[in-house]
């Protein structure tokens, strides 16, 4: 049975308590058509819509939801910090993972643990954000890419490392935080560091053997088309990193990934429009060929990083279908992009909160132009809007194709200042060279938003307002539900998909700022979410502490919650 490893027959040998249970390879086929009860990937599909087909749970009977049962992960830092992984769940088997890349297999429908796997990171490593957004599945291995930059496979049945292949030089600013991407016989990852200095990348390895196959600069090098668009050596250490797992489409054979902030932040200080910083790069996945692109805004002095890659979605314009790719933008623009053959060309653009920066968007190229009084310069403090984390930081939308809908968690109502302060390249050192502050716009009601809107008509059609920020990834269901934690005061909720009424909230131990994800073991439906405040939500909150008076402190801690229906866990 080489194949189908019995994970309760492993660990009675080594003489442990757990439940049997079989471990099916992941293949090709499955995940470009998961069954509806797995959750194989990040987003559970390569479209990244962060859908899932099941329908037990409704808005009839959503009320009924309780925890099943929850897992405490701890983490491997002190002071705490954030948890934002996705539960991937194969035929009852969950994996998870933690800030220090700690991989955790759990019995998906106990949270029985079956293993775990630590790694020893070096005392020296410097990583702006410590965190880590989940696993990779492909044959009978889990991957995880590290923050001190090494890409990991292990066997998902012992959680043995299989192999480790060391990806760049963690002591030169690189760190990773993404969950790799699976497609091919290939595990894709991205690197981030874009405020220490680095030039981004996206690499490709072999699956079975850890062996590099491709590797692509997200900033061109000389002789390279692009290279134009930076002065001098800036394109050594001008950012553009990956923070978040690309799509894919595989009917063109490419996979698009969202690129960060230039660097240093203020764009004075390498003129042009810095190609693919704020972009969408769509790669060859077989070569890594750049084959398009689409910058979002050009010489960007925000750090209006557009890291989530575009959902990948058919819509309905001027009365013929159209395949678009969708994203919620950081600078507070819905970019709706027409992708044929895998090319990009833009279709059309809406604001979906305040935004005082784009004077126009031509029509043609989608290209903005700036209100200059509103971009950061050498000269002077700049005000702007939205702030520097944006419409909407990383937190994953979500499309529900029942529906029609887009589901986007926005913050509206904040912005920012910003002012040059001088900077100076040392390797693994800070490379901002900007001084921040956050404020409300006078006379706001709330700040966080969870958002509906008609990708037909590129018209909103509902939305829920909180107080709090907002930091939630949105789950969407089949059975027309939309899940979202995401708020300071540590609820999270479940909406009616079709109007955005509110049915069920539970407080839990820490607040939310992980992807939910659905599944389905033995009949029943779950809901899984990592509760663990953190990272930039946690650092938001402490300037609105200073502006608003509010409490500083969220509740932290790492915690896996499972909910099913009560009167299907009896």
């Amino acid at each position: 049975m080489p194949k189908f490893w019995w994970f309760g027959v492993f660990f009675a040998l080594l003489g442990t308590a757990a439940s049997a249970q079989i471990y099916s390879p992941v293949t090709d086929q499955r995940l470009l058509n998961p069954e509806p009860g797995n959750w194989l990937m990040v987003r559970r599909t390569y479209n990244g819509w962060g859908y899932s087909p099941l329908e037990q749970i409704t808005p009839l009977n959503v009320a009924n939801l309780v925890p099943v049962w929850t897992y405490s992960t701890g983490t491997g830092t002190a002071p705490l910090e954030g948890l934002e992984t996705a539960p991937i769940v194969n035929n009852g088997i969950m994996f998870i993972t933690t800030d220090r890349a700690k991989v955790i297999a759990l019995n998906a429908r106990t949270g029985e643990k079956f293993w775990e796997y630590q790694r020893q990171l070096p005392q020296d490593l410097r990583q702006l954000h410590p965190t880590n957004r989940g696993v990779a599945l492909y044959g009978d291995k889990v991957y995880v890419a590290t923050p001190d930059c090494f890409l990991v496979a292990l066997d998902a049945v012992t959680g043995k490392v299989v192999w480790e292949q060391k990806v760049e030089d963690y002591q030169t600013g690189y760190y990773m935080t993404l969950a790799p991407l699976a497609a091919k016989g290939k595990i894709l990852v991205g690197v981030s560091g874009g405020e220490l200095g680095i030039r981004g990348f996206i690499q490709a390895f072999d699956a079975n053997t850890g062996r590099s196959l491709w590797k692509t600069y997200t900033i061109p090098g000389p002789g390279e088309p692009g290279n134009e668009t930076w002065p001098g050596d800036t394109w050594q250490r001008g950012a553009a990193s990956i923070w978040i797992t690309g799509t894919y489409d595989p009917e063109t054979n490419v996979t698009y990934w969202g690129t960060g902030n230039g660097g240093p932040w203020i764009g004075d200080l390498r003129p042009g429009d810095n190609l693919y910083t704020t972009s969408v790069v769509g790669l060859d996945l077989d070569t890594g060929a750049i084959k398009t692109y689409f910058q979002y805004h050009w010489n960007d002095s925000w750090d209006w990083d557009e890291v989530d890659p575009p959902l990948l979605v058919d819509v309905t314009r001027g009365g013929r279908t159209v395949k678009a790719a969708v994203h919620p933008g950081r600078n507070g623009y819905l970019w709706l992009l027409e992708r044929t053959g895998g090319e990009l060309k833009f279709l059309d653009a809406k604001p979906y909160v305040f935004q005082n920066v784009f004077t126009q968007i031509d029509p043609t190229s989608g290209r903005p132009t700036y209100d200059p009084a509103h971009k950061p310069n050498l000269g002077q403090k700049v005000d702007f809007c939205p702030s520097l984390w944006g419409g909407k930081d990383w937190p994953y939308a979500a499309f529900n194709p029942k529906t029609g809908l887009l589901y986007i968690p926005a913050n509206e109502n904040l912005c920012g200042r910003m002012e040059a302060v001088e900077v100076r390249y040392q390797p693994g050192q800070s490379y901002t060279g900007a001084r921040t502050e956050l404020y409300v716009r006078e006379g706001a009601d709330h700040i966080g938003e969870l958002q509906a809107w008609d990708l037909n008509t590129m018209r909103k059609v509902w939305t829920v307002t909180f107080q709090s920020p907002n930091w939630g990834s949105v789950l969407t269901t089949g059975g027309g539900l939309v899940f979202m934690g995401g708020t300071n005061d540590r609820y999270f909720r479940a909406f009616d998909a079709r109007t955005g009424r509110e049915l069920w909230k539970i407080r839990l131990n820490s607040g939310v700022i992980a992807p939910p994800v659905s599944y389905e073991v033995d009949g029943v439906q779950y809901i899984a979410v990592a509760a663990g405040w953190g990272i930039d939500a946690e650092r938001m909150q402490g300037r609105l502490a200073q502006v608003l008076g509010w409490d500083p402190n969220v509740p932290k801690g790492g915690v896996i919650w499972v909910f099913a229906l009560r009167d299907r866990v009896r």
